[in-house]
């Protein structure tokens, strides 16, 4: 198990496969993201994306996807997260592109009112088959401190 104080700052990580489909970018359009150029071939030649794309959305869900099998491979004693900082979405996701994930570990801290966790800030950048990232934010996590 991976606890609080395993984690080293500057430490980082390479992980995931995701490949991405046509019905799934679809289908998640349709329930949480109907804009035309999601939904519409003819619709999306008309704009700067020229096909059909991934919603941002669905690249953070792809995304998270990605995270979470990571953690659960790890063994690591996560809580959740309280939240994000610095989402950008730098290139369009298509159909058929294959996502990673990087991460670096920025800081860590132990919280002093629930000191039987701490948190931790990392950098995590999403890439494309072609080593383009598609992708950025700032994750924070919250992880059990060994012992508690």
């Amino acid at each position: 198990m991976v606890y609080f104080e395993d984690l080293e700052i500057g430490q980082t990580a390479a992980f995931g496969r995701y490949e991405v489909t046509r019905e799934e970018v679809l289908a998640f359009a349709a329930a949480y993201d109907p804009q035309p150029f999601h939904l519409s071939d003819e619709a999306a030649a008309q704009t700067h994306f020229g096909r059909i794309s991934a919603s941002g959305w669905h690249t953070c869900a792809m995304t998270m996807r990605m995270l979470v099998d990571n953690i659960t491979e790890l063994r690591q004693a996560g809580l959740g997260s309280p939240g994000l900082d610095e989402l950008r979405w730098l290139k369009p996701v298509y159909p058929g592109d294959v996502l990673r994930v990087e991460s670096a570990l920025l800081s860590k801290r132990q919280s002093q009112s629930r000191p039987e966790m701490g948190s931790f800030q990392s950098s995590v950048k999403v890439y494309n088959q072609d080593n383009v990232t598609v992708m950025t934010m700032q994750s924070i996590g919250l992880i059990r401190v060994r012992g508690y």
